[in-house]
């Protein structure tokens, strides 16, 4: 059905068009929509006519993933807005916060459907299970993966952490009507009364799929590292010219799916021609925004290259840094020969993975350089790595 709908009402079909992606958000959100007030009148009429505390909380965690839908819907409508004077960088982040808001609502149901099943289970009813409801839960089950697969679709075709999102919220529930299945037939066949407990069974799993789903709308919002196939990317596109003999301090700015700006250093000769390294990195920047898609800064550091003495030291540093912690790496050396003695200037890039003090690491470093030789001394400066 996605499928059709979509080739009858999106006619670009370029994901990278935030146009595009708005499309195709607000088509799985309206589709979204429908079925699951669909299935909260299906549902609710069975729990209604079982008396089942599971089957109706079920019926009304489908309304709420229909409320989730509108939401997912509203964000996808302010994420596809333009940049304007208050917002220059755009609206992409809209999107985030819709996904965030879905899952408030799920583990707001969540809790709701434990507290409610805690109750049936200290005071069981008993509930008629005749195979009308029997017949609407299965519907519901199959109803509800295909949604996982339409929406898991999507999301990876457009690269929406809201469409994942759903997708995983659409999981959840399919396993949680299982699980009500499960207790209708087992009251049937057995006349055992299991609602409430799998009506916590139920809520279990709409929790944990509200936990997974903040976890992955705010971990973008409050800023993580760029995925790994997007930073080998850059270095591709950057490192396929010649005069550029090295990148380091690159730094990912995500506005949002389809917004994203970068920021690099490069290591250029500094015996060339300025103007020649700046018309390179001029084009360079304009390669990264035709192919990636994103606005790039690149700054350019000078570096000796034909300086024989400079290249082997560099060497020998970078060998003593590894000796340290094979995580660590340096850029931007110089030496600076005196009378007396040698300063060896370089900055030292520490992932946040290592967890020991920046200034044991420098003392470390200047004991082992002492050690190689006693005139040698170290001017460091610590960075940072953003995108491991």
């Amino acid at each position: 059905m996605i499928t059709l709908l979509a080739k009858i009402f999106i006619q670009d079909k370029n994901t990278e068009n935030p146009k595009t992606r708005k499309a195709y958000g607000t088509l799985c959100s309206v589709v979204g929509i429908f079925l699951n007030v669909l299935l909260f009148a299906g549902k609710y009429f069975a729990g209604f006519i079982s008396g089942s505390i599971a089957i109706m909380a079920d019926a009304f965690n489908n309304l709420s993933d229909a409320g989730a839908s509108f939401i997912t819907l509203v964000g996808f409508w302010f994420a596809g807005k333009k940049p304007d004077t208050e917002h220059p960088f755009g609206h992409g982040r809209f999107e985030y916060l819709s996904g965030l808001a879905v899952a408030m609502m799920i583990l707001l149901m969540g809790f709701e459907l434990a507290k409610n099943s805690v109750q049936k289970i200290i005071h069981p009813a008993e509930i008629d299970s005749g195979m009308i409801t029997i017949l609407i839960l299965i519907v519901s089950i199959c109803i509800k993966i295909y949604m996982v697969l339409y929406n898991k679709s999507i999301g990876r075709k457009i690269d929406s952490s809201a469409m994942k999102a759903t997708a995983s919220d659409s999981l959840s529930d399919s396993l949680a009507t299982a699980a009500v299945l499960v207790s209708v037939l087992v009251s049937k066949f057995t006349g055992v009364n299991i609602d409430g407990i799998c009506g916590v069974i139920v809520s279990v799993f709409i929790l944990y799929s509200g936990y997974s789903v903040a976890k992955e709308t705010i971990s973008p919002l409050l800023g993580q590292p760029p995925e790994k196939e997007f930073v080998e990317k850059i270095y591709d596109i950057v490192m396929a010219h010649e005069d550029i003999r090295g990148i380091h301090d690159l730094v990912v700015h995500d506005y949002g799916p389809g917004r994203v700006m970068i920021s690099l250093h490069t290591e250029v000769p500094g015996d060339d021609d300025i103007f020649k390294i700046h018309d390179l990195i001029d084009r360079i920047e304009n390669e990264l925004n035709e192919k990636l898609g994103c606005e790039a800064v690149i700054h350019m550091d000078p570096i000796e290259t034909d300086n024989e003495a400079v290249n082997n030291m560099k060497k020998v540093v970078s060998g003593i840094v590894k000796q340290i912690h094979s995580e660590l790496s340096i850029h931007d050396f110089r030496m600076v020969v005196g009378d007396t003695h040698t300063n060896l200037i370089f900055d030292v890039v520490i992932p946040y993975s290592i967890k020991e003090n920046d200034e044991v690491i420098k003392e470390k470093i200047q004991r082992k350089i002492t050690e190689y030789n006693d005139t040698y001394f170290a001017v460091m400066h610590i960075d940072r790595d953003y995108v491991r």
